[in-house]
């Protein structure tokens, strides 16, 4: 620890230089709870506590003050390192604005979800435990936000290599890592809840609802729902994601995914989805092709072609060489001879 420790604290510091006004205050704000942390109990003030959200209390700036709220170290350092990462990473692509409405409503929805999750248990169970003694906080659920972000712009970037991990199984490798831990008993539920809320409205967002020069959302078929699963359980899993998408859309809480056809285009029928962008597709298919062709270019290079200095250099040596006769220089006499023939008997035949 004492030889990494100041490694990585370097690094977060460089990091953390470059990014917005935004981050730094975040990443402060969640430095200064931790600290305050020793002295009082900030999950109880600023946590989600589900019977305190509900009525009459309206506990309701926990909804905007849990993802900050850090007791533990290893809490602190997770959160630290995901604003640094959407700082540095999502930051550059959407801005500072639309990471801090993203972050915003990844963790209001975190925590009202969580607090409905505990109230139906409590419903359930009819233990007050659930709405009373649970504390939601942390930023496990700006965590499951931040991965699914990354899985939507960077998903088949490999993160290992041995073995091999892409970004877009990042998020339900972690979340199945967080399950068996909770089965263990090694963490709380809120842990798993906070992480998995968070995994669900940061794609809800990002797919329906976040606003870009595109239009809204992304109905792309690389971030659908299905996706997060492996290929084997992605037809089930997409049977039933239709099924609530349709039902949601009945409900006015989900819009319908809408095609155009651009019968005007100069090539074939162009269709696109909201969301997508054509000029993407056609600057991909330049890119390829320019590779393919500085690529048959190396090829044409390497290949061996006779050269027009050697025809000439070999002409040369023949010039010069006494015992080869000259082809060139035996048909020019045997021209002027038969032009001198030709001129003497011009005479008789006049």
């Amino acid at each position: 620890m004492r030889r990494y420790l100041p490694v990585a604290r370097q690094h977060f510091l460089a990091a953390l230089a470059g990014t917005s006004v935004v981050v730094k205050s975040l990443s402060a704000a969640v430095l200064l709870l931790y600290l305050l942390s020793f002295g009082l109990d900030t999950a109880y003030g600023l946590g989600v506590t589900p019977g305190y959200l509900l009525p009459p209390n309206f506990w309701v700036w926990t909804l905007l003050t849990h993802g900050l709220v850090e007791e533990r170290a290893w809490g602190l350092a997770a959160s630290l390192a995901t604003l640094g990462a959407a700082g540095r990473l999502l930051e550059p692509l959407w801005g500072a604005l639309e990471l801090l409405v993203f972050f915003t409503v990844v963790n209001v929805s975190v925590g009202l979800l969580g607090a409905l999750a505990y109230f139906l248990t409590y419903v359930a169970s009819f233990h007050l435990a659930y709405l009373f003694t649970v504390r939601i906080h942390g930023g496990l659920g700006f965590l499951g936000g931040v991965l699914v972000a990354l899985k939507q712009t960077m998903g088949d970037s490999t993160i290992l290599k041995v073995p091999q991990v892409r970004m877009k199984a990042v998020p339900m490798l972690l979340l199945l890592l967080l399950a068996l831990l909770r089965l263990a008993a090694l963490v709380k539920s809120n842990v798993l809840a906070s992480y998995g809320f968070g995994l669900l409205s940061g794609w809800v967002y990002l797919r329906f609802y976040q606003r870009h020069s595109r239009g809204r959302g992304d109905m792309s078929d690389h971030f659908a729902f299905a996706t997060f699963f492996p290929e084997i359980l992605q037809p089930v899993v997409g049977l039933v994601a239709n099924l609530v998408h349709g039902i949601l859309v009945k409900v006015k809480v989900c819009r319908k995914t809408v095609k155009r056809y651009d019968v005007g285009a100069p090539s074939s029928i162009t269709i696109s989805l909201p969301g997508t962008d054509p000029q993407d597709a056609e600057r991909r298919r330049q890119l390829a092709l320019k590779a393919l062709n500085e690529r048959l270019k190396r090829v044409e290079d390497q290949s061996a072609w006779p050269s027009m200095e050697d025809d000439e250099e070999e002409a040369a040596a023949k010039a010069d060489s006494p015992l080869l006769p000259d082809p060139g220089a035996a048909g020019k006499g045997a021209s002027q001879e038969s032009n001198l023939i030709t001129f003497q008997d011009a005479p008789s035949q006049l």
